[in-house]
């Protein structure tokens, strides 16, 4: 059986990303990017667009959506799924709060 197994890392406070904003952290050769939204909600999502792999740590949060900075396509914070018509995904990975701090999922088999 190969069971997916989260492990919970302290990744930091809400305090350390931007509003609207994004921070990226390193898991092995992967990048997550962590979004604030501006009413304060945490996302991670792999560091990449499913269309051309654009790093959507530096595109604009808003509405729930990142917009990747190269071809504009929306990718929604929750599930990392297109929107509109555009089809894709980019892994999304569980988030919580053990108090100020921020933990991410990352998940081991």
């Amino acid at each position: 059986m190969n069971a997916l197994i989260q492990n919970w890392v302290a990744i930091g406070t809400l305090n350390d990303i931007p509003r609207r904003g994004a921070r990226c952290v390193k898991n092995g050769e992967m990048t997550i990017a962590v979004f604030r939204t501006v009413d304060d909600k945490v996302f991670a999502l792999e560091d990449k667009c499913p269309h051309r792999q654009g790093p959507l740590s530096q595109g604009i949060v808003h509405d729930g959506c990142v917009t990747c900075p190269l071809h504009n396509w929306v990718i929604s914070l929750e599930t990392g799924e297109a929107q509109g018509a555009d089809e894709g995904s980019t892994p999304s990975f569980p988030v919580k709060f053990d108090g100020d701090t921020i933990l991410l999922a990352i998940g081991i088999k």
